[in-house]
């Protein structure tokens, strides 16, 4: 099943998790630790933590760094924390959702120093991985793993989709500071 059918059939929690994990594993670019989001990834233990989302939103924006320095793989990351919806409802996680998807593999992809193949992220989204770069693919592995256990397992799923956020944030971290040292 492709990224965007997956997308398409998740949860209200299922979505929020899925741009929740795009937006995580992109905190390196926006200076945040890897605390940063708990609070909005606890919210999604279960239905009453829907109010405590909004909050923890909140802060997590106050905490991020706001300036950009004109790189388009950071105005990406910040246009996922910015767009993310204060009200988790269904209509508005699928939204936010769909738009981290492309973002963080766009993300990627700008990251990445192997060319890939495809005109856009969109074609990877819909399944067309020939030619497709490592970083690129490895976040597309990620992306729909994390949709596949929240399916399966619903808030049981949290966990290990957790962990699949925290194993791409280490790679990209990894290449943000690789970046880093070829610029200096």
């Amino acid at each position: 099943m492709s990224l965007v059918e997956l997308i398409a059939q998740a949860d209200e929690r299922g979505l929020a998790a899925s741009g929740l994990a795009c937006l995580d594993r992109c905190v390196p670019l926006l200076g945040g630790d890897d605390e940063i989001l708990r609070p909005l990834w606890a919210s999604l233990t279960d239905d009453a933590g829907a109010g405590d989302w909004g909050d923890g939103l909140e802060q997590a924006r106050g905490k991020l760094d706001a300036a950009g320095d004109g790189d388009e793989a950071v105005a990406l990351a910040h246009r996922m924390i910015e767009a993310a919806p204060v009200e988790r409802s269904a209509a508005e996680v699928r939204v936010w959702a769909d738009a981290c998807s492309v973002a963080s593999l766009q993300i990627h992809r700008l990251l990445d120093t192997a060319p890939d193949d495809a005109s856009s992220v969109d074609t990877r989204r819909q399944g067309r991985t020939e030619g497709m770069s490592p970083l690129v693919a490895a976040e597309l592995r990620r992306q729909v793993t994390v949709l596949e256990v929240l399916s399966g397992h619903g808030a049981a799923g949290l966990r290990r989709a957790l962990e699949v956020s925290i194993e791409g944030r280490r790679v990209l971290r990894a290449v943000v500071s690789r970046r880093t040292r070829q610029r200096s």
